[in-house]
């Protein structure tokens, strides 16, 4: 397993700006909870899963399951 960033250079500028205008919280939620804060409890529920594989809510982490 290997978490990175998306290879869209265009895509990690923009959620990165995201972020950073909403103190480190998921640009993509409307509410500001530690839930959303990145990297979300969504995708770390998604990294333990051993079937799962692909991007984080907000396309900003791809979870790959090939090292």
């Amino acid at each position: 397993m290997k978490i990175k960033l998306n290879p869209d250079p265009d895509m990690v500028r923009t959620v990165k700006e995201g972020l950073k205008n909403t103190g480190g919280y998921c640009p993509c939620r409307m509410e500001r909870t530690e839930e959303y804060k990145c990297m979300c409890k969504e995708f770390r529920d998604q990294i333990a899963d051993p079937e799962f594989e692909g991007f984080c809510h907000c396309m900003l982490y791809y979870k790959s399951l090939s090292d």
